[in-house]
């Protein structure tokens, strides 16, 4: 235990999990988005979607998604600002099973047409975890540089990816792998110690096979 498990995070109330934690789902939602937010469906579980008005969850949400922090004082005005740039929102209720009652379901559009399917949980001190990305489970806090790949599920990928790594002297602190089925649509999950280079990224992208990649930058150099 350190510190900040004790005294909780900077941050604009009053819940560290409804609010704290809601904004942290949205910014790192954004982040793997790559761009801003044009459309928003927003969907809550459990006690997100039974106490979270009060708490401001459905704001905190929206302020993570137009790139605010948990200390951002414009958080209780976020879907105001949110609408006045043209983003369109929609809210409502999860349907989900066994989820972590902190839970949110995020359905993204960028201002390029691109799409992100996103679980998050808040865990309590603003700490939070990403349980699904485009349909397929995950598992990864979004803390460290996080670099996902989604890719066919054959030979020869998981190498692609640490052997760019390698070259780009970049350490992996952890790896997931995931699948939908055998033979059929894949993630990687791979929490790194130093930031992915660019070009790297780029370089994956075009990798035959590969279906989509997706970078999480720690959120301090943002």
């Amino acid at each position: 235990m350190n510190i900040f498990d004790v005294i909780g995070p900077v941050m604009v109330g009053p819940s560290s999990s409804h609010t704290a934690g809601a904004v942290r789902i949205g910014f790192v939602a954004r982040q793997l988005l790559g761009e801003e937010v044009r459309e928003a469906k927003i969907l809550l579980y459990g006690s997100f979607l039974a106490t979270g008005k009060g708490h401001g969850t459905d704001k905190a949400l929206v302020a993570g998604l137009l790139g605010m922090k948990p200390d951002d004082y414009r958080i209780p005005s976020s879907i105001d600002i949110a609408e006045d740039k043209g983003m369109k929102l929609s809210f409502g209720e999860a349907v989900l099973k066994e989820a972590h009652p902190n839970t949110a379901q995020l359905y993204l559009k960028g201002v390029s047409g691109k799409t992100l399917e996103l679980i998050g949980q808040s865990l309590g001190g603003g700490r939070i975890n990403i349980a699904e990305i485009d349909g397929i489970e995950t598992n990864f806090s979004g803390e460290n540089p996080t670099l996902i790949v989604h890719n066919l599920d054959q030979p020869g990928h998981v190498s692609e990816v640490t052997s760019m790594l390698a070259h780009k002297s970049v350490n992996i602190a952890t790896m997931q792998l995931y699948r939908s089925a055998k033979g059929g649509k894949a993630v990687m999950v791979v929490e790194c110690d130093q930031e992915v280079p660019k070009e790297g990224i780029r370089w994956l992208e075009r990798a035959e096979g590969v279906l989509k990649v997706t970078y999480l930058g720690k959120e301090e150099e943002k």
